[in-house]
């Protein structure tokens, strides 16, 4: 059975040449062996398609319905890919000596850091006003004797033996494609090219030592657990005395012992006499930022309602606008009485008329009513 060349590519059949081109580009990116390792059969299969494809004698027998590579003498892989082989398809798009990969050159010996991360936990009080904050870091730094260069005095870097300079070495193999060259990190000089052979006393050539040190971070008002403050350029120096990598400030929130925080919301419980619940009151809260709150409790007030002050939650990170204090009612009923309020709440009951009576599922379901509190109590466990 013919290989369906342009399935292997993810293209149409009429594809034009520059869909086919980029359909190879895009793979073979994807797949290269540097990349991924375990993909080496996928590769070879996707630059095959493309030799295939991008020939117009070998296109015109696949649209035929043939297959230019079956067969004795047909090239491909009976013939080394044509002549041309893996790495020179490769390096017509990518660069390089040929092989999997080419030459890449040497890299810098003076590399960007890596980012840092720190961890502070924070009140919900600083959380809502904001706060300065001072941290310990430990990150690597530039090195104070050598600056960054990693050499001791006056001493340069030299042209690593091994790799020449180069950064890499090259090795060949054999294998049923005909040689193939593969490419890999010097391992002495770890792909820069250059070795140090006196390098600094202090950081051993690496242009970084690592040290311990205090800082003081602003947190904004409103931030809150996960979040993160960056710092541009206080995280870890890079080797060689490259830029440092920025530091990341990750908070955590501190529970509360009366408020808990839904996003800019917060909530809070307060235990109601079944008298004021009944006649109504009033009763004041301090807010988390401080200031007092006035909160209303209606005569008839059942269990379980809920009233929202808006206005007085946690700020918004970045529009400082305060979100909703959600205040909600635990009515209290007393489990013991002395004689006095045993009488008054006889009195009471004299007098009101009602009766304990069953209740029926309609007036129960309605919004508010028990099986309505007990549906939702359920659906939320």
């Amino acid at each position: 059975m013919a290989t369906d060349y342009y399935g292997v590519l993810g293209v149409a059949k009429g594809a034009s040449d520059q869909e086919i081109k980029r359909a190879y580009r895009k793979k073979a990116r994807e797949l290269h062996p540097d990349v991924n390792p375990n993909e080496e059969e996928r590769f070879k299969e996707v630059t095959t398609a493309y030799e295939v494809l991008s020939d117009p004698e070998k296109r015109r027998i696949v649209d035929a319905g043939g297959d230019p590579l079956a067969g004795p003498g047909a090239g491909g892989f009976a013939g080394g890919f044509g002549g041309g082989g893996l790495g020179d398809v490769f390096e017509a798009f990518f660069g390089g000596g040929g092989g999997f990969g080419g030459s890449r050159g040497p890299k810098g010996r003076v590399q960007p850091g890596e980012p840092a991360l720190v961890s502070v936990e924070l009140t919900l009080e600083e959380c809502a006003s904001g706060v300065n904050k001072e941290i310990t870091v430990d990150t690597a730094i530039l090195c104070d004797v050598c600056q960054g260069s990693g050499t001791n005095g006056d001493s340069k870097p030299v042209t690593c033996d091994t790799c020449r300079g180069a950064g890499e070495i090259q090795a060949v193999q054999r294998s049923i494609l005909g040689q193939v060259m593969t490419v890999r990190e010097c391992p002495t000089c770890h792909g820069t090219g250059e070795v140090i052979p006196d390098p600094c006393h202090k950081c051993g050539g690496d242009g970084r030592v690592r040290s311990r040190r205090t800082m003081t971070v602003r947190i904004p008002a409103g931030i809150e657990s996960g979040m993160r403050v960056r710092l541009a350029g206080q995280g870890e120096v890079g080797m060689g005395g490259g830029p440092a990598g920025d530091l990341y400030v990750e908070v955590s929130e501190r529970p509360h012992d009366v408020f808990i925080r839904d996003k800019d919301d917060l909530h809070c419980t307060l235990r109601v006499p079944m008298a004021d619940a009944a006649l109504g009151a009033e009763f004041t809260v301090a807010s988390i930022l401080g200031d007092d709150i006035t909160v209303a409790i209606e005569p008839g007030t059942q269990p379980g309602q809920v009233v929202k002050v808006r206005g007085q939650g946690m700020p918004h990170v970045n529009s400082g606008v305060r979100g909703t204090l959600h205040v909600h009612l635990d009515v209290h009923v007393p489990t013991k009485l002395d004689a006095g309020q045993s009488a008054a709440l006889s009195a009471y009951r004299e007098t009101s008329g009602e009766q304990i009576d069953l209740v029926t599922t309609t007036a129960a379901a309605a919004p508010g009513g028990l099986f309505s509190r007990l549906r939702n109590a359920f659906a939320g466990r």
